[in-house]
């Protein structure tokens, strides 16, 4: 498998995982808006994954539902951020944040890309992905405009911020480490990145959900 297909199908594995993970907010979020905004966000990155997938559908000889729910968990390229199961409200907010974060800054890398197919794709995602990006920041503020807003939110970044430099390749981790520490205002803790190929148990479990109903049927479902 060529570096470049295995950049694609990391980048949609992560989108595919997270908006899973996303959706299990509908009907459970604290607030109304929130039900809304993350079911949207949750249907966004899911339809980014689509259109990753059938990229390297197209090279692989094979579909996007293939690869999106006929891969063992092993397989799946997916960043352990995003595979960790539904977290308290904080924990999401923080999840949620580090991802956008660290995802604008892939995507800033890979529409520089010489690869125009793939400059492309980025640059359409980059501009779908600007409104997950205002909701991420607009609740991050919120969370630090009180001071037992701000303790939670810090103590939950601290514990998920190995698993979002893992996110990145190690020559993106330090504009992350810039973004971060510029809008909290402090510093981030040393930490050892949790990289990807470590899956966290709940992978197995989310794919078993996920690929129930493609199992139930004789040919496969379609999503």
């Amino acid at each position: 498998m060529s570096d470049r297909i295995d950049l694609v199908l990391t980048l949609a594995d992560d989108e595919l995982i997270l908006g899973w993970r996303n959706s299990e907010w509908t009907g459970i979020a604290p607030f109304l808006e929130e039900d809304v905004a993350f079911s949207s966000i949750a249907q966004n990155e899911i339809g980014h994954a689509r259109a990753l997938y059938e990229l390297a559908a197209r090279e692989l000889g094979t579909d996007a539902d293939a690869l999106a729910f006929d891969r063992p968990p092993e397989e799946y390229r997916s960043a352990p951020l995003v595979e960790l199961r539904r977290l308290e409200w904080a924990r999401t907010i923080a999840r949620h944040w580090l991802y956008e974060t660290a995802d604008a800054i892939r995507l800033a890398a890979l529409k520089a890309s010489d690869d125009e197919e793939l400059a492309g794709i980025a640059a359409k995602i980059d501009r779908e992905e600007v409104y997950h990006r205002i909701h991420a920041e607009m609740w991050i503020d919120r969370l630090l405009g009180s001071e037992d807003g701000r303790t939670r939110l810090d103590e939950a970044l601290d514990e998920l911020w190995p698993y979002a430099l893992g996110m990145l390749d190690e020559e993106l981790r330090p504009e992350l480490v810039r973004r971060m520490e510029a809008k909290l205002g402090r510093d981030v803790p040393t930490a050892e990145p949790v990289p990807r190929g470590r899956h966290e148990a709940e992978l197995a479990e989310l794919l078993d959900e996920m690929t129930m109903v493609r199992r139930s049927a004789p040919a496969g479902a379609r999503w």
